[in-house]
């Protein structure tokens, strides 16, 4: 028998097993995302196809836009509950002084941009929970969709309407969208020197002011982008739906949350994956309404459904991280 030499087997052994567990655990949100592809193809092979996928993830885009920034919260280590009504907001916005003074409609998005970066100072310098503060926030954007439009209506500008109907060969749009997204976030987030900046500031705060890093900024820039792709969000949304609602967002709020958990986020840590969050917002999408419509379960089980499917992948996350450790 050929003798092995001592130390060798533990050494290398907890290493293979750590490395599997967590190569399953960056799989997860993928292997969500196919699950429930194939319960909806066993339910109904007709859907997956160019125009089941066009139905289907036909609202994904502005839930991949809002769990996108979410994330960018995230990030940082807080929590952004006004981020559905601002998509209300916005698409408020959209839909009425975007579309009749055009100037009006980008001053007023590109101020609520500024707004978002002022949130984030604030939270900052007085070290205020962002849990209250954007509680508050969302009263506020609320308030002011109410009274730019008190009522459902409004219209998409032509050139929002023309963007979101684009029909390319192959490829459904949505799928497109989501890949372009995607790629653009993780590169910026994941691939950059600054990218590294604003993950530290919620991953090692001490050690990032330290290097002589401001904090300040980074958080200034993380709601920053939080605003931007909020607004792109809302602005997708009234691309998709044509007309307006105050309350058209408000369930985004959840579904944000949700989506950047599913997509292998976390909420303390700075750990968070763009093409996960993307991942998890395509899953939630598809596990709404066309999957109960499948299975003839009334739309009312849609936030049950989507508790479920965060419980299920949520604790085999729990089992992974044990085996990695």
């Amino acid at each position: 028998m050929t003798a092995i030499a001592p130390g060798t087997l533990p050494k290398s052994s907890p290493r293979g097993s750590a490395a599997r567990a967590r190569m399953l655990r960056g799989l997860l949100p993928a292997l969500s995302l196919a699950l429930v592809l194939m319960a909806i193809a066993w339910l109904n092979p007709r859907a997956i196809s160019y125009f089941g996928f066009n139905l289907m993830l036909n609202l994904a885009i502005p839930i991949a836009l809002a769990t996108i920034a979410q994330m960018f919260v995230i990030a940082g280590n807080e929590l952004d509950l006004s981020i559905g009504t601002f998509v209300g907001f916005v698409g408020c916005v959209t839909a009425t002084w975007l579309r009749d003074a055009p100037l009006v409609g980008i001053a007023v998005l590109l101020g609520s941009i500024g707004v978002y970066a002022l949130l984030g100072a604030l939270i900052h310098l007085r070290n205020l929970p962002s849990i209250v503060v954007t509680l508050g926030m969302s009263f506020v954007w609320q308030g002011l969709a109410i009274l730019i439009l008190p009522k459902p209506g409004g219209k998409a500008p032509g050139w929002l309407l023309s963007i979101l109907s684009f029909k390319p060969p192959y490829i459904p749009f949505p799928i497109l969208a989501a890949l372009l997204i995607a790629a653009v976030v993780h590169f910026g987030l994941m691939r950059t020197s600054y990218g590294v900046i604003l993950r530290g500031s919620g991953g090692n705060a001490a050690a990032l002011r330290r290097a002589g890093w401001s904090l300040l900024r980074t958080k200034i820039v993380l709601f920053a982008l939080t605003g931007l792709f909020g607004v792109l969000s809302g602005m997708a949304l009234i691309g998709i739906t044509t007309s307006a609602d105050a309350n058209i967002g408000n369930g985004y709020t959840l579904l944000s949350i949700a989506g950047v958990i599913l997509g292998g986020g976390e909420f303390v840590g700075g750990r968070v994956s763009p093409i996960g969050a993307v991942i998890g917002a395509l899953t939630l999408a598809l596990a709404a309404s066309p999957l109960l419509t499948f299975m003839h379960i009334p739309p009312d089980w849609q936030v049950a459904a989507n508790g479920a499917i965060l419980i299920i992948v949520l604790a085999a996350r729990v089992l992974i991280s044990r085996r990695e450790r």
